[in-house]
This record gives C-alpha cells, sequence and structure tokens, in this order.
C-alpha cells in the first residue's frame, strides 16, 4: 500500500493548526507501521530551501484564464518522502491562507493547483499504479474529480481510492458560482452530484460526496456532523455517507511531546519525578513576568482566538479566575476578523500585570513551555472535532478544562483526566474552572495528574484505524 497525502499544510514545514500536526505525525506513523506515504503540499515562503531536491516533474494546469506551471521538489525524512509544490502563488506571500487583510481571493486556485499536482506527482514519482489518495478538508477535496476528469479516461488510476479527511468541516471552500469556471472542469461538475451547493460552488461538498470512505478526527465528531445543530449545513450529505464516516481520535507526536526529553523546556520531568515540572513552571513565570508563586495555580491557554475555541468564555472569565488567587498565560492569534480578541486580551493584562501574561503571535518553543509550566489548561471550545493541546496538556501533567463537545468529550473524563463542562457558557467554564482550583494541590488532583500523564495518546494506537479505512476503501473501489 501507498498513501499520498494530499494536505495544504504538514508539519513541521507548514502549519496553521492542528491538520498540519497530524498530517505529519500520521504520515511517520504509517511508515513505522510499514506503509509508504508521499505527502504532497505547497512550499509556502516559510519552508526552507535547505534539503530541498528538484525533481523533473513539470505540473501544467490552467488556473483562471491562465496556463500555469509549477514544480516539485522533495525532501525525504524518517521514511516520509515530502513533495513540495513550488509556485509563486504560494511562495510570494505572507501566511498560509490570508494576511491581516483577510483570506486570499484566489485561494480556490492555488489549491487547486495543489491537487493537479498531487496527481501528477503520484502519476510520475510513485511506483504504485494504484495508491491511496487521502485527501484533508476542502483544500484537497476536488480531486476525485480531477482524478475522474483527467486521469481515470486515460488508464491511470483505476483501482486508486480516495479517502477524505474533515478537521473541520466549518470550513468549506464554499464561493459564489462564478468561480467555477476557473476550475478546469467541464460543466457537468457543476451540479447537485458535484461542486453545486444550493448555487454556490462548494468545494468540500465535492469531496464529500465522492470520496470512497470518510473519516473525522473522533468518535464524538462524526456523530455530532450528522445533526442539524452540528453539521454546518452539510448534516444531510454525512447521514447520506455515515457507513462510509469512520470517527478516529487523533493520537499526538509522542516524540515532539515528551516532557522527558523535550528541547524547548529548562528541565525535563516525568510522572514518576514531578520536580522538573515544578521548575518548569517557576521558568515560566520569570519568562512572563508574572509573579514567582510555586503554590499560585497557573492556568495556560494556547491556540487561535476565534469563537470556535470558546474565546468569549475565557475573555469573560479572567477577571474572576484572577481573582480566585490563579495566574493566567495566553498564547494566541486571532484572524483579522477577530482582532479585537487580541485587543481586549492586551487590555486585560495591562489591567493585571503579574497575573496575566497575553504574548500575541504564535512560538512552538512558549507553547512547549506553558504545556509544561502551567497546572491547568483551558479550552472552552463551543465544537471541537478532535483537539490535540489537551492531549498535550494530559501528557505534560497539565490538567485540561474542556466543553464536553467532539473529541474533548471523547478524550477527557471529569475528575479522573481533566475537568468538563457542558452548556457553552461562561457561568458552566467556571464552574469546571472552580472545581479544578479547588482540588489545586490536593491527593486528588494529584492522582488525575498521574492517571492523564499515563494515558496512550501516541499514534501507534490510532494508525491501525487508518489502515483499516485504506483497506475498505481499496476493496469498495475494486467492487465498483
Amino acid at each position: 500500500m501507498h498513501v499520498v497525502m494530499v494536505s495544504s499544510e504538514v508539519a513541521p514545514y507548514s502549519k496553521s493548526g492542528g491538520m498540519g500536526d497530524v498530517v505529519g505525525a500520521l504520515s511517520a506513523a504509517l511508515v513505522k507501521a510499514g506503509v509508504a506515504v508521499t505527502t504532497v503540499s505547497p512550499r509556502y515562503g516559510s519552508v526552507d530551501d535547505e534539503g530541498l531536491v528538484d525533481t523533473d516533474v513539470v505540473v501544467r494546469a490552467r488556473l483562471g484564464t491562465t496556463e500555469q506551471e509549477a514544480t516539485l521538489r522533495e525532501r525525504v525524512v524518517d521514511g516520509v518522502r515530502h513533495l513540495f509544490v513550488e509556485h509563486g502563488i504560494f511562495a510570494d506571500r505572507q501566511g498560509l491562507y490570508g494576511d491581516q487583510n483577510g483570506s486570499f481571493g484566489d485561494n480556490h486556485l492555488r489549491f487547486a493547483l495543489l491537487q493537479r499536482a498531487a496527481l501528477e506527482a503520484a502519476r510520475n514519482l510513485v511506483d504504485d499504479p494504484a495508491p491511496v489518495f487521502h485527501l484533508h478538508d476542502w483544500q484537497a477535496a476536488g480531486l476525485p474529480a480531477y482524478l475522474d476528469h483527467f486521469y481515470r479516461p486515460l488508464g491511470f488510476f483505476r483501482d486508486s481510492p480516495t479517502v477524505l479527511t474533515l478537521h473541520n468541516p466549518m470550513h468549506q471552500g464554499r464561493l459564489p458560482h462564478r468561480f467555477f469556471d476557473d476550475l478546469d472542469l467541464p460543466a457537468h461538475w457543476f451540479s447537485p452530484a458535484g461542486f453545486e451547493w444550493y448555487g454556490d460552488l462548494g468545494l468540500l461538498k465535492c469531496g464529500i460526496l465522492h470520496a470512497d470512505q470518510l473519516t473525522t478526527v473522533s468518535p464524538g465528531f462524526a456523530w455530532e456532523i450528522t445533526r442539524p445543530e452540528g453539521g454546518f449545513g452539510l448534516d444531510a450529505l454525512f447521514r447520506g455517507r455515515f457507513a462510509d464516516l469512520t470517527g478516529i481520535l487523533n493520537g499526538i507526536d509522542t516524540e515532539v511531546w515528551d516532557p522527558t526529553d523535550d528541547p524547548h523546556l529548562p528541565a525535563p520531568f516525568s510522572a514518576d519525578d514531578l520536580a522538573g515540572k515544578r521548575l518548569c513552571k517557576s521558568a515560566l513565570q520569570d519568562e512572563l513576568g508574572l509573579v514567582r508563586d510555586p503554590e499560585a495555580p497557573l492556568m495556560g491557554s494556547v491556540g487561535r482566538l476565534d469563537p470556535q475555541k470558546g474565546t468569549e468564555l475565557l475573555l469573560e472569565s479572567i477577571p474572576w479566575i484572577l481573582d480566585q488567587g490563579a495566574q493566567v498565560a495566553v498564547l494566541g492569534s486571532a484572524a483579522a476578523a477577530h482582532r479585537r480578541f487580541e485587543a481586549e486580551l492586551r487590555g486585560l493584562a495591562a489591567r493585571f500585570p503579574g497575573r496575566l501574561s497575553v504574548t500575541v503571535g504564535f512560538s512552538e518553543g512558549l507553547a512547549h513551555r506553558i504545556e509544561a509550566g502551567a497546572d491547568l489548561f483551558a479550552m472552552p471550545s463551543l465544537f471541537e472535532p478532535c483537539g490535540l493541546n489537551q492531549l498535550y496538556s494530559q501528557r505534560y501533567g497539565t490538567l485540561p478544562i474542556v466543553r464536553r463537545t467532539g473529541g474533548l468529550a471523547d478524550s477527557v473524563e471529569e475528575g479522573r483526566t481533566g475537568y468538563t463542562f457542558d452548556a457553552p457558557t461562561g457561568y458552566a467554564f467556571r464552574g469546571a474552572v472552580h472545581r479544578a482550583l479547588a482540588q489545586h494541590g490536593t491527593p486528588a488532583q494529584a492522582a488525575i495528574r498521574d492517571r492523564a500523564m499515563r494515558l496512550e495518546v501516541g499514534w501507534s494506537t490510532v494508525v491501525g484505524r487508518y489502515v483499516e479505512v485504506f483497506e475498505r476503501a481499496i476493496e469498495a473501489r475494486r467492487a465498483g
């Protein structure tokens, strides 16, 4: 079996959120399990040129009204072959999907080029004549259409199945119908059986209909998206494909996220020896300008400042949390539409010096140090397909406080591996925080921490589920 991963981001080369981490870690885990893997992603300007090797493959594709050429460059790391699509439409920009002015207006063209390049990469650089195409979110979801239009009629990839993983179907690549003309596909693809979605162009919708198998990133979320209140308008499609939909809880890269051997930390620690965690807390307080107080509960938050992530619940709760004697460290940034969150957090930090730290932006090292140095971790998400930070937190003995939704409900158990709440309100969130703070420093919380740190959260326990899905997709394609 050879799997071609098609994704707009692959960590550590490109990453805006959890999808990049998942694609990078899953690829490495599949290789360790004996599966050949090639990833195909854009070469953004942030992707280092060092170690990239040119291939002889030139990708020619019509984008809008013009013919464009892209090249493919490669790097092999730990058995995974990473291919990068080289074109100015990716490399000459700040940001993966947009900048301070919002999303790029030609993202549909950029990721159409990614999909065309992935197919050319498979045709020219992959030995297997029938690889599995594993597609990630709307940026890769149109590939089945290109496969059926350009390749299968010529005898290429007739037995190649497609598997679409839904990391966050709130983002659907939905655009006015006129943008369909830019995709270089015949008119019949703009229909209810293809890309047409209530008169608009639906890039994710086409993939939901045409992929051989669908996965999403937790069992709970797989059920939620079939309900009207959780399916982002696509629930009927998900119900129609429910027999082909599998929820698989993400794992994490336990080599990158390993408190016993993490180069970002001032001291190592483990479930059996927490002395280093106490040193990490003191060092984090110093780094962030918080009062050095080993007894004060320290709550961390790392991630996008976005309504989905429950940022409003956190904002309204921070003054109350600080009044309980706790400290808070926030690391994150907002998209252009939600910059007010950054301003509000900065305002709070000015009101509460030494007790609240706000770092706008992203730092991989600081993210690790917050996970290691904090006592608690806030994830009050309104919805969460899977979430990774709660898994990082558990491994680092930083107990997550999460809303019971999607993958958070699948991975955090109240009073055993963290703290949970149900209603999407600040009041309910503060109730869970209150329970966590009431147990701070007690043997009961020490037992929760120990249990959380010993959970199996790596990809080795997950990768077999993906192999099963790939095998089902192969069987369905051969039978079909």
